[in-house]
């Protein structure tokens, strides 16, 4: 598992979360995992054309902020 932080502007603010990368993920677990200030807030799964989608939303995280955390991810690390 690798650990790294990504940030996204919402509404003027940097919002920051730290992610969790499953390499040798399985079926059964999300490939990505989302949290922020240590809690678990989300997770992401890689599609066969590594486009992410949402697999779990616990943190009620906002579309938008959802989205931008997507395009980070799809453009820095799959």
């Amino acid at each position: 598992m690798e650990k790294f932080e990504i940030s996204v502007k919402v509404n003027n603010e940097n919002q920051h979360f730290e992610i969790r990368d499953y390499m040798h993920h399985e079926d059964d677990k999300c490939k990505y995992e989302v949290f922020k200030s240590g809690q678990f807030v989300g997770s992401f799964e890689p599609d066969n054309h590594k486009v992410l989608h949402l697999c779990q939303n616990p943190g009620m995280i906002s579309e938008k902020v959802l989205n931008l955390i997507c395009d980070q991810l799809e453009r820095y690390h799959i």
